[in-house]
Order: C-alpha cells, then sequence, then structure tokens
C-alpha cells in the first residue's frame, strides 16, 4: 500500500478545484492514485473545513458548510491576499462577499424570528390569563385550564352492568 505525505494530497486535491474543475476520475487516472483512496481524502478534508468540490461542479452548487468555510478562511485576509486565493480557487471575491452577507442576513433573520416567537408567547400568556384569579398556582392553571381527569372504564365493569341490565329485562 502506497503512503503519501499531505503535501502530495493536497497537491492532488487541488486538481478538483477551480480552474481545473476536474472529477474524482480524471484526478485517479492522470496521478494513477485509487479512485476510493480520492474520495477517502475528500471526505476527510472536507470534515476538517476545507473547500473542495462534493457532488457539485461549480462554487454556487457548493453547500452551505463549503461556503461558510470559505467565508470562515477568507475573512482575515487582505484584497491582495484574498485576490490570490480567488484566482487559487477559481472563485471572485464578489461571490465571497455575497455568501458573507446572505450568512449574515441569516443570522438577522433569525434573531428577528426569536424575537417575533417571544412577543407571540407573551401575547398568549396574557390571552390565556385573562378571566382567571392571579393567585392561583401553576398546577391550578393547568387543571382550570384542561379540567378534570377522564374516569377509565374497564371491560370488567361494564360487562358486568351490561349482564346484570340484560337480567333486570327479563
Amino acid at each position: 500500500m502506497a503512503s503519501y505525505s499531505d503535501e502530495r494530497k493536497e497537491a492532488v486535491l487541488k486538481n478538483l478545484l477551480p480552474p481545473l474543475n476536474m472529477t474524482v476520475a480524471e484526478v485517479a487516472r492522470q496521478e494513477d492514485i485509487g479512485l476510493q483512496t480520492l474520495y477517502n481524502w475528500r471526505d476527510k478534508a472536507k470534515k476538517l473545513g476545507l473547500p473542495v468540490p462534493g457532488k457539485k461542479p461549480t462554487s454556487e452548487q457548493w453547500s452551505a458548510e463549503t461556503k461558510l468555510a470559505v467565508i470562515i478562511e477568507t475573512s482575515a485576509m487582505t484584497e491582495a491576499e484574498l485576490g490570490e486565493y480567488c484566482r487559487a480557487k477559481g472563485l471572485y471575491s464578489e461571490q465571497i462577499k455575497h455568501w458573507k452577507e446572505s450568512c449574515l442576513a441569516g443570522f438577522q433573520v433569525s434573531k428577528e424570528q426569536e424575537k417575533a416567537a417571544a412577543k407571540q408567547s407573551k401575547a398568549d400568556k396574557r390571552k390565556l390569563n385573562e378571566g382567571q384569579p392571579y393567585n392561583l398556582t401553576n398546577k391550578q392553571n393547568a387543571l382550570v385550564n384542561i379540567g378534570p381527569p377522564p374516569l377509565p372504564e374497564t371491560s370488567k365493569k361494564f360487562s358486568k352492568i351490561q349482564s346484570f341490565s340484560d337480567v333486570s329485562d327479563e
């Protein structure tokens, strides 16, 4: 079994990225490396959060996790470093900016949804408490709202009552 250095693995995986966008099968043939070995390398790189393509050929079709990894990786870069990174990965800086804006917009929506949910919860509690005395405990409130538990019916009692009514009818 052949052993490959980390540098070699990284160089081979770069063939999967833009601008080359080679398939795993093409890289396996070209580099004379087993197909399953390349898939394993790609999966390990994904788990580490590195931007590697999945089954999606273009960067706009990458998964959200991969796009987020690119955003995190490029967040501290200068414009020159970002340009070099984009050329190496086959991306545009505008794409990364758009992904970042979308990500932040998602967080804003999340905060707004939390506020709306809290507001609705308060309104529901007010509506629930209308017309009830304030000195009741939570357990008493629950019982008032739900009512008493239903009485269990057993088949033995029901059959005795039914047989008794049959005898009395005769």
